[in-house]
């Protein structure tokens, strides 16, 4: 073998006597790559996230919806407990997710179109799909 490096190529890597060796695991953070675009994974996150889109209520539904809601309008006294699934607009992106939320009925107000359980959550009436309530077994 002869070449330029025959000299150095079997010696040993050099140390410094000054300066120790930089231990292996804070070396690749040297070479990790930097994060030239400030929250682009954000974005790419908040982009793939899932939102269902809002169903449409035929005149039906819409009708049981509305006497559901009266029957419970007119036995507020009696704080029932109700199953609530309503359609939940998402604040960042079209659509939004379906929640299923149980409580103890508080108030219906037709004017504001608000429904509001005894834990103060506020649920509009106009995103509601179903209601389920003891009372309504004998009446519907």
């Amino acid at each position: 073998m002869s070449g330029p490096y025959d000299d150095i190529i079997h010696l040993s890597h050099p140390t410094s006597v000054r300066h120790p060796r930089m231990p292996i695991s804070d070396r690749a953070a040297i070479f990790s790559p930097f994060a030239a675009l400030t929250g682009h994974a954000a974005a790419i996150q908040e982009t793939a996230r899932l939102t269902d889109q809002r169903m449409e209520l035929d005149e039906d539904t819409r009708a049981m919806m509305d006497l559901k809601q009266q029957i419970l309008a007119d036995r507020i006294a009696e704080r029932p407990e109700v199953s609530v699934v309503w359609f939940r607009p998402d604040e960042k992106k079209d659509g939004g997710q379906y929640v299923t939320t149980v409580g103890q009925l508080k108030k219906v107000d037709d004017i504001a179109r608000i429904l509001q359980l005894a834990d103060g959550t506020t649920i509009s009436l106009d995103e509601i799909v179903d209601l389920q309530c003891d009372l309504f077994q004998g009446l519907l």
